[in-house]
């Protein structure tokens, strides 16, 4: 998917608020923050906690338009029963009513500025989501081309490698071949004479299927034959 269709494909898409999301969080420990990300990530806290602090907001003024019409309540109440205070009840009263309808026009001008936070925090989590992708969609991309190139190294080296260690068993076997027929040959006094930095017990060959050990010396097996 080309990575200027992630916005077209997320559209509808149940998504977390990124920025409150420990997994995001802890996606960047593995990529340092862009200045874009950061941005974004500001603006979509800084919508989040305006929606957080307008719900508290709505809360406490229906918490306070509870506690007025259960004052208006009693007022009431104590109208009737105190002729005497009623003037005074009212205004109470009216005091009271002026402070609910107050109540009423803020919770309104609240949820009418609750209206459009949702869209705008999804559409800012939408573009923070897409950002990421942009970010992540390269560096896998870069990851996988450094893998292949690695892959491929890996690759010729093994050849490379098991060609040296053949050669490298060939060499071996040369020596002890050479050593073995000159220490028969020229007798072990000989041999000290010239100071053969040769040591048989530690660079003894392996012995491959096909090959034999005669008198000291490592030979194909079919070209072995009894003295």
């Amino acid at each position: 998917m080309a990575k200027d269709n992630y916005s077209d494909a997320l559209v509808g898409k149940d998504i977390p608020i990124l920025s409150k999301d420990s997994k995001w969080q802890q996606l960047f420990l593995l990529s340092p923050k862009t200045e874009k990300i950061k941005e974004l990530e500001a603006e979509l806290n800084a919508l989040v906690g305006k929606q957080e602090k307008t719900r508290e907001k709505i809360k406490d003024i229906k918490r306070l338009k509870k506690k007025l019409l259960g004052e208006i309540v009693v007022l009431r109440d104590d109208a009737d029963k105190s002729p005497k205070q009623r003037k005074k009840i009212e205004a109470e009263i009216d005091d009271h009513t002026r402070l609910i309808k107050e109540c009423n026009e803020k919770i309104e001008e609240c949820e009418d500025e609750m209206l459009g936070l949702p869209r705008e925090i999804y559409q800012t989590d939408i573009q923070l989501m897409v950002e990421t992708m942009n970010i992540f969609y390269k560096r896998i991309h870069d990851n996988s081309l450094e893998i292949d190139a690695i892959d491929e190294w890996v690759s010729k080296v093994r050849v490379q490698l098991k060609k040296n260690i053949i050669r490298m068993q060939e060499k071996e076997l040369e020596n002890f071949n050479v050593y073995s027929y000159m220490h028969n040959i020229f007798g072990p006094e000989v041999i000290d004479l010239f100071d053969l930095k040769y040591n048989p017990e530690r660079r003894h060959p392996v012995i491959k299927p096909g090959m034999k050990e005669h008198n000291g010396i490592i030979i194909e097996d079919e070209k072995f034959t009894d003295d």
